[in-house]
């Protein structure tokens, strides 16, 4: 985590038992509603942690590769899994400069790809936009310049401008700004957010 103190492991004991975030149940919404989506239903949930968005991804039969580079958020993933979902699982630990990426109809990215560090956030990036079938979607968070951990150099940090640029190959179908203080699992911080439902084009 950007804090020094919390360990990952704190961040997920936190967490435990919390709903899938609205981001994801947004995205997913947009795609049962989209009639020109196809019926493929494969997923990658990168910085997939405490395993929330992709036990819910499973349980709507969707095929998921989960990503992170904590053996713990993974180790936490398998415990929580059922027999049946276990066919339709992929894995991955990896940070984000050593993921291998296969096609998808959707991507979610909530809170975790600020964590590439930024000499490899661009390849990085490419890996992501090219992994998206035609037509399928992004859903995921970017952190702005004003945000309180921006002084972070092991994070990736963007303009709104230079986040509304990364969509040049995606149609935004939404694009919401934060920037304003409020609570993080570690104490309160200034927020500078970017949530984002992109479809590529």
């Amino acid at each position: 985590m950007a804090d020094e103190n919390p360990t990952w492991e704190d961040y997920y004991q936190k967490i435990q038992g919390r709903a899938p975030r609205p981001l994801l149940l947004a995205v997913l919404k947009a795609v049962e509603e989209d009639v020109s989506q196809n019926t493929s239903r494969h997923a990658i949930d990168l910085g997939c942690g405490d395993g929330t968005e992709t036990l819910e991804l499973l349980s709507r039969s969707w095929n998921v590769l989960a990503v992170d580079a904590e053996p713990g958020a993974i180790k936490r993933l398998l415990d929580k899994l059922s027999e049946a979902h276990r066919a339709h699982l992929q894995t991955q630990i990896a940070k984000f400069e050593e993921v291998s990426l296969v096609p998808a109809d959707l991507i979610h990215a909530s809170f975790s790809i600020p964590f590439c560090k930024p000499e490899h956030f661009d390849t990085f990036w490419k890996k992501i936009v090219a992994a998206i079938k035609p037509g399928g979607r992004f859903a995921g968070q970017l952190f702005g310049v004003n945000d309180s951990w921006a002084h972070n150099k092991d994070m990736t940090f963007q303009t709104t401008k230079e986040a509304r640029a990364l969509f040049s190959d995606f149609e935004i179908e939404s694009f919401q700004e934060q920037d304003e203080y409020g609570e993080a699992v570690s104490g309160p911080k200034h927020w500078h957010i970017f949530t984002v439902i992109a479809k590529k084009k």
